[in-house]
């Protein structure tokens, strides 16, 4: 009887372990997911900004300074987030996104300050549209890092619980995940567009 009693423990123990183990998976897996959703609308961003200075760059020829920065700051936020999508699990990643995404804010504010001073930019429809469909597309940004944020906050909230800070240890590489932050405090703020 003692036997069995013993091996049923073991048993219990050992579900009990699996149990873990595929949970912290299944939550590694979501953050990961929720950043494949960032990662889309961050793509849709970064593809609607060339043609938007592209579209601004007949008013806005002697402005060059602007536009220039515009197109660099989308070059580095679109590297770091080839590199935040190879890797979403790295904490640095994260941290270099978030603040190339900061940068970019930055920089496309500045675009639409400047572009408030030609009312023949404002009234161009193709422009107009570009900036509406950004406006929104930053929208959806701001929710999808909303939700890995919190799926995140979900899996290291799990991981570092005990036992199973122990059983992902033993089991697994099961690392805490970096929520993607904005370094830049300005770029927070929504982007005013007004045509």
């Amino acid at each position: 009887m003692g036997v069995w009693l013993f091996l049923g423990f073991l048993l219990l123990v050992l579900i009990y372990l699996i149990a873990v183990y595929n949970k912290l998976i299944a939550l590694r897996n979501r953050f990961k997911n929720g950043f494949a959703q960032i990662d889309v609308q961050l793509q849709r961003r970064h593809d609607l900004i060339p043609s938007l200075v592209e579209s601004a760059k007949a008013y806005l020829g002697h402005e060059k300074e602007t536009l220039t920065q515009v197109i660099e700051a989308r070059n580095q936020a679109e590297s770091a987030r080839k590199s935040a999508r190879a890797n979403p699990d790295n904490a640095g990643a994260m941290t270099t996104l978030g603040r190339a995404e900061g940068l970019l804010s930055g920089s496309l504010a500045n675009l639409y300050a400047v572009s408030e001073q030609y009312p023949e930019l404002k009234a161009n429809e193709t422009i107009a549209q570009l900036m509406e469909e950004l406006s929104s597309t930053e929208n959806r940004v701001g929710f999808a890092r909303q939700a890995f944020n919190d799926l995140v906050m979900d899996y290291n909230t799990y991981r570092e619980q005990f036992p199973n800070n122990f059983i992902g240890g033993l089991f697994g590489d099961f690392k805490g995940a970096q929520q993607l932050d904005l370094e830049d405090p300005e770029a927070r703020k929504a982007v005013k567009v007004s045509f």
